[in-house]
């Protein structure tokens, strides 16, 4: 099988970025739609771990409607023609954006506002149906005219299924370090790193090692936004600062910190309209475990990648990894 197959119904023009398991292009529907195309590597398919990886992506981004969650419009999760057609952001990943930023990665606060808003917003949509992203960061978020769309499904489980614990190093909560399963508190943990990094121009842990790194998660307290950023609003502050608690329980809600960066902007929040959660979908020659249950933190972030997933990467067979070689 050629890293250069056709997927039918699709003419791929060029690439977009490269990853360790998929190859994103964009690509021309029959219908004249451009769309960012995600097709795994033969190796992915060879590899059962990485292929289930890539079904589980495909089939909850097909599953998920909502605004603020990068839409899917076709694909298919198993066999060599397996694909992902996905909704296409010419500007890249908010990562991509914040590297072009002169001097500190920190962005207006009206619009960093409504940034994290939005991902707060897919969050909540998401946590309402039962499921955990796991893997919320700047990669894998999506900008277009000012708004803000959540992307990557390859490590999102719905929790009364069950899966492996998944997680980027410099956003994962403490109890994930702890090795305890993740849930939607660990999604608000990586939501409130995001928040001081789009406010205060930083994140506010950092470390040379998985070491350093997994005792600043443990034991260190972020200073308040309002000091790092004087015109953040207060109850913003205050509620970034909540979210990293080291406690799961004392941690606020996605709606909560949602609603509190609308109110900052000047705006009235509106309660969130929610859809009935998805039905299961079906099967397409059926792994033998659950997809779902996936590895641990996805591998190193392909350079110019401008999809609008983050491509996904094949999880290693270990529990424990290194950080440094994989997405930051």
């Amino acid at each position: 099988m050629s890293e250069q197959r056709t997927i039918p119904g699709y003419t791929l023009l060029r690439p977009l970025g490269r990853g360790n398991t998929s190859l994103v292009h964009l690509a021309a529907a029959d219908d004249g739609r451009f769309v960012a195309l995600k097709v795994p590597h033969e190796q992915t398919l060879r590899d059962q771990e990485a292929a289930e990886r890539f079904g589980n992506e495909v089939r909850l981004t097909l599953q998920f409607r909502h605004p603020h969650l990068v839409q899917g419009f076709a694909g298919k999760p198993f066999g060599t023609n397996a694909f992902l057609a996905l909704r296409y952001y010419p500007h890249g990943d908010l990562n991509k954006k914040l590297e072009s930023l002169p001097g500190a990665r920190r962005l207006q606060e009206a619009e960093a506002l409504r940034i994290l808003a939005d991902v707060a917003s897919a969050l909540t949509h998401l946590h309402h149906l039962g499921a955990v992203h796991q893997d919320v960061k700047p990669h894998n978020v999506y900008v277009h005219e000012g708004r803000a769309a959540l992307g990557d499904m390859g490590s999102t489980y719905f929790t009364a299924q069950g899966g492996k614990v998944s997680g980027s190093p410099y956003y994962m909560a403490p109890e994930i370090y702890h090795g305890e399963s993740s849930s939607t508190a660990s999604d608000v943990y990586s939501l409130g790193i995001l928040m001081y990094e789009l406010l205060s121009g930083s994140r506010p842990y950092t470390g040379h090692s998985y070491e350093e790194l997994m005792v600043a998660h443990l034991t260190r307290f972020p200073q308040p936004l309002a000091h790092l950023n004087s015109n953040v609003d207060r109850r913003v502050s205050r509620l970034a600062e909540q979210a990293l608690s080291k406690r799961s329980a004392e941690r606020p809600t996605a709606d909560e910190l949602r609603r509190a960066m609308l109110q900052a902007l000047g705006e009235t929040p509106e309660d969130e309209v929610y859809d009935e959660p998805p039905e299961p979908a079906a099967e397409e020659a059926p792994p033998t475990r659950k997809v779902g249950r996936h590895g641990p933190a996805p591998a190193a972030e392909p350079a110019g990648a401008a999809g609008p997933a983050a491509l996904a990467q094949a999880p290693e067979k270990s529990n424990r990894w290194n950080p440094f070689k994989r997405r930051k």
